[in-house]
Formats: C-alpha cells, sequence, structure tokens
C-alpha cells in the first residue's frame, strides 16, 4: 500500500501531496483514493496502520480502479472533494480486472 504524505516542493507553498491507491473511480470526474499511514501507537509503541479515504478530481477521467496515484490538496470543489489527481504513479493490471469483471477468472 501507499503511505506518504509529504510538502510541496516549491518554497512557500502550503498545499500536501500525498500517495494513495483508487478504491472507486464510478463517479463522473471523481475518483476515491484511499491513503495508508503507520503511525507508532501512544501507549503500546507498536506501529499501527490508518485509512483515509479521500474524494479526488479527476477532470480526464484516466484513473481506474487500482491505479496508484498522486493527489495533491486544491480549494474545495465541492461538499467532501478538496483534492486533484496530480499524476497516475503506476497503472493498476487491466487484462486481471477486465477478466474478473468478465467472469473469467470465476
Amino acid at each position: 500500500m501507499a503511505q506518504e504524505s509529504a510538502k510541496e516542493s516549491s518554497p512557500g507553498s502550503r498545499r500536501t501531496t500525498k500517495v494513495g491507491v483508487v478504491v472507486s473511480d464510478v463517479c463522473e470526474q471523481t475518483v476515491t483514493i484511499k491513503v495508508v499511514t503507520q503511525v507508532r501507537h501512544k501507549k503500546y509503541h507498536r506501529i499501527i496502520r490508518r485509512t483515509t479515504r479521500f474524494l479526488a478530481h479527476d477532470s480526464r477521467n484516466r484513473c481506474k480502479m487500482g491505479d496508484m496515484v498522486e493527489i495533491r490538496e486544491c480549494r474545495p470543489l465541492s461538499k467532501r472533494k478538496h483534492w486533484r489527481v496530480v499524476r497516475v504513479i503506476r497503472a493498476a493490471r487491466v487484462a486481471a480486472s477486465q477478466a474478473t469483471a468478465a467472469g473469467v477468472g470465476a
């Protein structure tokens, strides 16, 4: 899974970027991104995996389920959408997803 959260490289910019996996691409120009972060438990000092879902704007509908993408914070685009897709880092395996959708893998 992805677990990155970093500040923009340009100085003075406060827009955060995150890397995550597309879990839903059903809506038009909107994708749901799952970002996994690892934090240390305050008392037990174990590493805990935290999952957060973000709605991101994908104006060209280029993201598909399973793609690893980078998203950047932006102005509010709707009630829950405050992120834009910057780039697709790694595309999902198309052949496997098409085979399961067609019922071949069952």
